[in-house]
């Protein structure tokens, strides 16, 4: 039986998701959201929607960017 790639969780039905080429096997949503989304560079929030990234970081929105300096107009 595979095992979650997050909380190791021994699974029968996985679903997996592919990011730069490698592989990862999740039992849920939670999971893949805990191992796969970026924190905000400011707050430290998963960001699992949009975001915006700039070349050195990812923010969960406009407010966090522009607390980090970034001009952000969202």
């Amino acid at each position: 039986m595979a095992k979650c790639d997050q909380c190791h969780n021994e699974y029968d039905n996985l679903m997996f998701v592919e990011k730069n080429g490698e592989r990862f096997g999740f039992d849920c949503f939670e999971c893949a959201i805990e191992k796969m989304a970026p924190r905000c560079e400011q707050c430290g929030t998963r960001v699992i929607g949009h975001g915006l990234e700039t070349d050195t970081a990812v923010y969960c929105c406009g407010h966090c960017a522009r607390r980090a300096g970034v001009d952000a107009r969202a």
